[in-house]
């Protein structure tokens, strides 16, 4: 169940794996299953039988957020840079997705995960392009978590200097509340939704990071104050960074690839930096035993 809307996250597939249901009242384990040679995790969902809704929501988010640690320190420690693209229906995410594709695949490994209801067809899009892709289907639900996006990770087979691109349900609302794990999440507004949309769905813009305004090449033909859209945005989340683009026409996409591939070198850094940390503790504590 969806803590916002209350929606059933019955009948979720991932492709390739087994049918998952959300909306059972049942612990299981899947075994041994691992990630580039790292067990993952048994799960438990939570039980909803004594219909207290608070007790209900604040279990499902701790099961959630604990999946997303999981997660983010899996990713941290194979250096795979993940972003949550989060947006309403038809704000131009899969065709940004397919674009940032084109242009970082030669020099960037690429994986995508794709949330949608039903169909496969935006992750026959992203394949289209020569990166693996994997289709998780939610049925009734309106966002991805945590638990499903670590199992999709799972069959990706992504290694270390990689971006797993995350692309959730159309949805301004739900996905807010689910940390999947991500290093950073995207919301993506386009010119044809109104000025008005972070002040109307402030969870989702004070959560995010980065705010990309898409199909700047249609203003000319819709009544949309672009200012107006920032200075509601920045009201809600004074940090939040803006990028102005079109991923139709390219214009300004190389300000958006250049901020993936600087995140990237910031993992890569940290990582340099931890092994570095490391191998001086060791010095140090080699040291002190001949010292013995």
């Amino acid at each position: 169940m969806c803590t916002t809307c209350g929606c059933g996250g019955d009948g979720t597939r991932i492709e390739g794996a087994h049918v998952h249901d959300h909306d059972h009242a049942h612990d299981h384990d899947h075994g041994p299953a691992t990630f580039k040679g790292v067990r993952r995790h048994a799960h438990v969902h939570p039980e909803a039988g004594d219909g207290r809704m608070i007790r209900l929501e604040q279990d499902l988010l701790a099961k959630n957020d604990a999946f997303a640690a999981e997660n983010r320190a899996l990713w941290k420690e194979r250096g795979i840079f993940a972003l949550n693209l989060v947006s309403s229906p038809g704000s131009g995410k899969t065709t940004l997705l397919t674009a940032t594709i084109e242009r970082l695949k030669a020099r960037v490994k690429i994986a995508v995960v794709e949330g949608d209801q039903q169909t496969s067809f935006d992750a026959d899009r992203i394949r289209a392009t020569g990166v693996p892709a994997i289709q998780v289907n939610t049925g009734k639900g309106c966002h991805l978590d945590a638990h499903m996006v670590g199992h999709a990770a799972e069959q990706l087979g992504l290694s270390g200097n990689s971006v797993l691109m995350v692309e959730n349900v159309g949805n301004l609302v739900c996905p807010a509340g689910f940390d999947l794990g991500e290093a950073h999440k995207v919301v993506i507004l386009s010119v044809t939704e109104g000025e008005d949309k972070p002040i109307k769905y402030p969870d989702m813009f004070a959560a995010a990071d980065l705010m990309i305004l898409n199909k700047i090449d249609l203003l000319p033909y819709v009544a949309f104050d672009v200012q107006k859209c920032i200075d509601y945005a920045l009201r809600i989340n004074p940090k939040l960074r803006v990028l102005q683009l079109s991923a139709t026409t390219g214009q300004n996409l190389q300000a958006w690839t250049d901020w993936i591939e600087e995140g990237l070198r910031g993992l890569r850094l940290a990582q340099e930096e931890t092994l570095a940390s490391l191998k001086r503790r060791i010095a140090e504590l080699e040291a002190q035993l001949g010292k013995a």
